[in-house]
């Protein structure tokens, strides 16, 4: 992040300063460049590891000092890491990560008959390429890194999307999951796709036809968002809140289930993401935004009997709650932030934090100091009895009676979305306690995670030792998760959040790539 004069961040920020209900006034965010440095310190660290060990491939694995080709072989730590580098100021790790992505052919795959993911592609490696490009051409320009591998970004987006583009070949245009490109270029032929895989694509397919002038990439993706926007076949479960799979066939909704976890999540968080981008163009999706979240704010918020004080967010089936959630859902706290921020809407903010703070108390209360990657709670608004109420097992009764919740994957895997939402309420309300909440969870992962030359996932975070490490370090760790710690302590600069008064001049992608907005 390029640190600005402290007077300057004052000014920028000086739109900001409103009240949240039950909170302090709003106070401009104020940089702790000793904890940013720390944090770029534990990004350097997992970069050199994975460069001795892991380039050019995908994955190190930081146990064994080894690596796989999980994602193409194209290297996706590397463009995904890219737009980490670009805000830490490192030129001198940008620069073989632009040498490596101006040679990447995305026509092809090493492995025949090698499954490529649409949604981790796309998030990863597009959003990587897009976020680079936008960077290095606009606020980090001066970093000076070679203009002619900086112009290779957005050709080998367009490359990628290319090679992506036959997703889409199914009758209706809702994309198939899978693409192949070795020996033959084709989908997987699959008869539904997920909304999250659906409607993940917007952001990135919308600004490359931006960037390159190509209109067929935003078509693309627009049409197959259409299905979400307007619904038909199996009924919204409450009004904004669809099923979770539709088919590929004619765009019908299969099912009437869903929530804000796996699966279901980022469709949500694009839509007034999207807004963002152009609110002239996009506010449609603003308006299906605003009727889901009122609808997870009537229906889905749910409070622990042992812990009223807690909210979590239900999924659902029908018009069935079920208590539970998982770590990936933790990044509603933001996204509702977001939305309050852009529509001066108070009562997003305050739901926002509420299910920040609730999120954030699974890392309080694990051993480990670090959050699960799923639980469970029983919900106090439901029968004692009901069926979709389970009550805590036995090991864990004294623990849900303290926690709110009970642990039913106790794994950690580098994940960034509690993370996220703390940084969108430092964002918003300035308040120091979010940095230092972000500060106790990044000095637990840096201890435990730690694993050689890099970091690695843990097992069980009930544990204080955080159970055994795991031989993996998803793109993901260095692409948000360290992204977002950064951020929350860097000072103020063109791609954070602004509250009111200020426009925002970028969105980040659900991978945590900030992408220009139009205009």
């Amino acid at each position: 992040m390029r640190l600005s004069n402290p007077s300057v961040l004052l000014l920028q920020l000086a739109g900001v300063a409103v009240a949240l209900p039950g909170k302090r006034a709003v106070v401009p965010p104020k940089a702790d460049h000793g904890r940013a440095r720390e944090v770029k310190e534990a990004f350097e660290i997992s970069w050199n590891g994975y460069y001795k060990h892991a380039f050019p491939h995908d994955t190190l694995h930081p146990l064994t000092n080894g690596y796989e080709d999980d994602r193409a072989a194209w290297g996706v730590t590397v463009v995904d890491a890219l737009s980490t580098a670009i805000v830490m100021n490192s030129l001198e790790i940008v620069q073989p990560m632009l040498d490596h992505i101006a040679k990447i052919d995305f026509t092809t795959t090493a492995e025949p008959n090698y499954g490529v993911s649409l949604f981790e592609t796309n998030i990863r490696y597009l959003g990587g390429l897009l976020s680079g490009y936008d960077l290095l051409k606009g606020p980090y320009k001066q970093l000076g890194a070679d203009p002619h591998k900086v112009d290779a970004l957005l050709k080998q987006a367009q490359s990628l999307a290319d090679s992506l583009s036959v997703a889409f070949d199914t009758p209706s245009g809702v994309p198939d999951g899978t693409v192949f490109l070795n020996p033959v270029k084709k989908n997987g032929g699959s008869d539904r796709n997920n909304i999250a895989e659906v409607g993940t694509l917007v952001l990135e397919w919308t600004r490359l036809s931006d960037l390159s002038g190509n209109r067929t990439y935003a078509q693309l993706a627009q049409k197959a968002e259409n299905y979400l926007l307007h619904p038909k076949g199996a009924p919204e479960a409450w009004p904004g809140l669809v099923g979770t799979f539709l088919s590929t066939k004619d765009g019908s909704f299969l099912d009437s289930q869903g929530g804000w976890g796996g699966g279901d999540d980022s469709f949500y968080e694009y839509l007034i993401k999207m807004y963002v981008y152009d609110p002239k163009t996009f506010g449609e999706y603003k308006d299906r935004w605003v009727t889901a979240v009122d609808s997870t704010i009537s229906h889905l918020v749910s409070h622990p009997t042992s812990r009223k004080d807690l909210s979590f967010l239900s999924s659902y089936n029908g018009q069935k709650t079920n208590p539970s959630s998982q770590h990936l859902a933790s990044f509603a706290g933001g996204n509702f932030i977001l939305g309050g921020i852009v529509l001066n809407q108070e009562k997003y903010k305050e739901m926002g934090i509420k299910l920040t703070e609730s999120y954030y108390e699974t890392y309080v209360q694990e051993a480990a100091g670090i959050g699960p990657e799923g639980f469970r709670w029983v919900d106090s608004a439901l029968p004692a009895d009901a069926p979709n109420n389970k009550p805590p097992p036995a090991s864990q009764t004294e623990f849900y009676k303290k926690a709110g919740f009970y642990t039913t994957s106790g794994y950690y895997i580098l994940r960034p979305e509690t993370l996220e939402s703390l940084y969108y309420s430092y964002r918003l309300t300035g308040d120091t306690k979010y940095q230092d909440w972000a500060w106790s969870a990044f000095q637990k992962i840096r201890k435990l995670a730690r694993a050689n030359d890099a970091y690695a996932e843990l097992t069980d975070v009930t544990q204080p030792n955080g159970g055994a490490l795991v031989d993996e370090m998803q793109s993901f760790w260095m692409a948000e998760t360290l992204k977002y710690l950064y951020l929350i302590f860097a000072a103020d600069g063109p791609v954070h959040v602004q509250g009111q008064g200020k426009k925002n001049e970028f969105v980040y992608n659900t991978e945590c790539h900030p992408v220009q907005v139009r205009g």
